[in-house]
């Protein structure tokens, strides 16, 4: 018996099924996200923000829930907002919360997760998510922002975003009355088919991937890692890391993953809107790489710590 037996009708029917369902909220963020970039002004976002420190670093975990921005598009809405004065703190925040922190990700994990507990899994996403971006915050406030940014980061010219690279989101408090309300749309739906595309792309390629995995491969090879708490947590971060798929549809690809428990498909959901292939670069434009790669592995550490070791017994209290 073989460990790898691929058929195309199988892999058909899997991988549609996955395009079908997670594509249309793949469109739908995209056109939310590249609304929030033309006619939101950056004031808006930083003005309802706290005084305090603290409480604006809390509240910035929040902010995906009225200006939802996924994680293809966040770092030039990031960047904009420090030219605003945004403090780092809050705006490393707000980059790590508001890929899942956003009620487009909501809908999508619920979706994706029906008959699997949408309530709970849905419910457990987004507070691990504000959890976690909050704590990296709290850590960032701690550090010099001359240590974080890359010299002129926030400087830098807005440049057109081919693969990892920035894409330029004009800011409708800066345009004023010279944008009019035309121009603005356009910018905005060409903001939209830019994230759609890459996006998509990755997402196609997610779903190839998972299709495969499920449908060809031989389960019972991979079940003693799936039964190790600890492995199979490490082993789905891992995927996601690799896949760098979008935040709008990735919970369709963890749904599929049967084979590993809840907890650790909770650790990809969480962990890949966070930081990725993708998003290393992303970030290497506005932070300097010593902390980008600090970043990553305390994210890696911290949430698999979560998973692995408190998830376990949130889930097995749920009988699940």
């Amino acid at each position: 018996m073989t460990w790898f037996t691929f058929t195309w009708q199988n892999f058909l029917f899997s991988f549609l099924a996955l395009a079908f369902e997670g594509l249309p909220f793949v469109l739908v963020g995209s056109l939310i996200s590249g609304a929030i970039a033309a006619f939101v002004p950056s004031k808006m976002i930083t003005g309802i923000l706290p005084k305090n420190g603290v409480l604006a670093t809390l509240a910035s975990g929040l902010l995906g829930l009225c200006f939802p921005v996924c994680e293809c598009g966040i770092v030039p809405v990031v960047r904009r907002l420090m030219n605003k004065g945004l403090p780092v703190s809050c705006g490393v925040t707000f980059m790590l919360a508001s890929p899942i922190v956003n009620p487009i990700v909501a809908l999508s994990t619920f979706a994706a997760f029906r008959g699997q507990s949408p309530w709970l899994n849905m419910g457990t996403r987004l507070v691990l998510g504000y959890l976690v971006a909050v704590v990296a915050g709290l850590a960032v406030r701690q550090l010099k922002p001359e240590c974080i940014l890359r010299t002129g980061a926030v400087k830098l010219p807005a440049r057109k975003r081919l693969a990892f690279s920035i894409s330029p989101l004009p800011d409708a408090a800066m345009n004023g009355f010279e944008s009019t309300f035309s121009q603005k749309l356009v910018g905005a739906i060409r903001m939209a088919c830019d994230d759609f595309i890459d996006t998509a792309i990755y997402f196609m390629i997610g779903a190839a991937v998972a299709a495969t995995f499920n449908t060809a491969v031989d389960q019972q090879i991979i079940l003693p890692l799936a039964l190790e708490p600890t492995l199979s947590t490490i082993s789905m971060m891992a995927i996601a890391l690799i896949l760098t798929l979008c935040s709008t549809s990735d919970a369709f690809i963890a749904a599929t993953f049967v084979s590993f428990p809840i907890f650790a498909r909770m650790a990809f959901m969480v962990f890949g809107p966070m930081f990725d292939l993708k998003l290393f670069f992303l970030y290497s434009v506005l932070f300097k790489k010593r902390f980008v790669i600090g970043l990553g592995i305390g994210l890696f550490v911290l949430i698999g710590l979560i998973c692995s070791r408190f998830l376990i017994y949130v889930y097995a209290g749920q009988g699940l």
